[in-house]
């Protein structure tokens, strides 16, 4: 299947590791999509409307800047997007990776973790944002082990 990148954005670190899982197991490269404004804790109070996050989830516009950019994501084959659900969906920043490059001939994987949500509401959203790309159906890894979800995908 070619080259394997793992992009992922993580809060509180959960979709980190699982996101390293999945690099070890795939052989890809790693890349953590950061914002260029570290989030506070503060700013993920998901209870307080005026938190930067609830501020970014109310506005579908929004579009956090991201610290870095993948070095050569011509030469990636495979994409694993992972991030955490917030208010049902992908966050904002993980948005701006999207629309950052062109997904065109990429396969692209989404996972992601949660407390309470399901995958399906960011899948559909971001097949709208980045139609270009091939996507695979998603999977919240809440209990799974990620490392041989990963490898049977690649399969």
């Amino acid at each position: 299947m070619g080259k394997t990148l793992v992009a992922y954005f993580s809060a509180s670190g959960v979709t980190a590791r699982a996101a390293h899982a999945i690099a070890a197991a795939t052989g890809g490269d790693l890349f953590e999509i950061e914002p260029a404004e570290p989030y506070t804790a503060a700013d993920l109070d998901w209870t307080n409307k005026q938190s930067r996050s609830s501020r970014e989830m109310g506005d579908d516009a929004c579009r956090p800047a991201i610290k870095g950019s993948v070095a050569d994501m011509d030469a990636y084959d495979t994409v694993f997007l992972g991030f955490p659900i917030w208010w049902y969906v992908e966050p904002r920043i993980v948005d701006t990776f999207l629309e950052a490059y062109d997904f065109a001939g990429k396969t692209v994987v989404p996972f992601a973790t949660s407390g309470s949500s399901g995958i399906g509401g960011a899948e559909q959203r971001m097949r709208t944002i980045c139609p270009a790309a091939a996507w695979k159906p998603g999977k919240l890894l809440n209990g799974v082990d990620a490392a041989t979800w990963a490898k049977g995908v690649l399969d």
